[in-house]
């Protein structure tokens, strides 16, 4: 792993994070040269998620206990594999997964990658897939000069992969239904980490993105309802 020099993150603001895992900034800007010490790991990792989070939630933080619950497993996992295998660092390959549900405004999306920074300062490696759904049907449609399997396989086999808004297709295709399968099937079967969020009720899932989706994500998903008024009106 590359050493990541201490440095000040303006504009960032990685303190709260830090206080939510119990640790200072002065452990994490710790200047010891080791390119596999936990501080120089969650700079390493703060590093390439702050480079996929978009700039309008950087300093976003997450407020929900079931994400906080979700990120100590995910880093307790790593850390148990880690001593396992006699590995120089832990990281994040296996683990459960989360679907945040709630209308349009509620703060899934700055709850997502709140819990992508949170994440990242553990000093666990975590390494990140981010899209929309609708940015990853356009990325797969076949067009000229494009792999679209290999495409697919950046998203499908991702450590971790953030998808927000699924389902928002009112109209669902055969090749969005297709994608939609074919990416929850493999990370059913591999126990890939997901975070997923969408303004679907409950009771419209199925018909948005199938029965064959739906169960799996039962199986796989702990489900998050997410309630409240469109926070971006009221900020308006």
């Amino acid at each position: 792993m590359q050493y990541i020099p201490p440095s000040n993150l303006r504009g960032h603001d990685v303190e709260p994070l830090l206080a939510n895992r119990g640790l200072t900034a002065d452990w994490f800007n710790t200047h010891d040269f080791d390119p596999h010490s936990a501080a120089n790991v969650a700079r390493h990792s703060y590093t390439e998620a702050a480079a996929k989070i978009p700039f309008h939630y950087r300093t976003a933080v997450s407020s929900l206990p079931q994400l906080r619950t979700w990120i100590d497993t995910l880093v307790a996992d790593a850390k148990a594999v880690q001593t396992e295998r006699g590995a120089p660092i832990a990281s994040v390959n296996t683990g459960p997964s989360l679907l945040l549900l709630g209308s349009t405004g509620v703060g899934k999306t700055h709850e997502a990658y709140g819990a992508m920074r949170e994440l990242a300062v553990t000093g666990v490696s975590a390494r990140w897939a981010v899209t929309t759904a609708a940015d990853l049907y356009a990325a797969l449609r076949p067009r000229h000069g494009v792999d679209s399997e290999a495409e697919f396989a950046r998203y499908r086999k991702a450590a971790l992969l953030l998808v927000d808004d699924l389902g928002a297709e009112r109209k669902p295709t055969e090749f969005t239904e297709e994608v939609n399968f074919r990416l929850i099937n493999y990370r059913y079967e591999h126990h890939l980490p997901t975070l997923l969020t969408s303004n679907v009720e409950p009771k419209e899932l199925a018909g948005r993105l199938g029965d064959r989706v739906t169960s799996r994500l039962a199986e796989m998903c702990e489900r998050v309802a997410m309630k409240g008024n469109d926070r971006r009106r009221r900020a308006a």
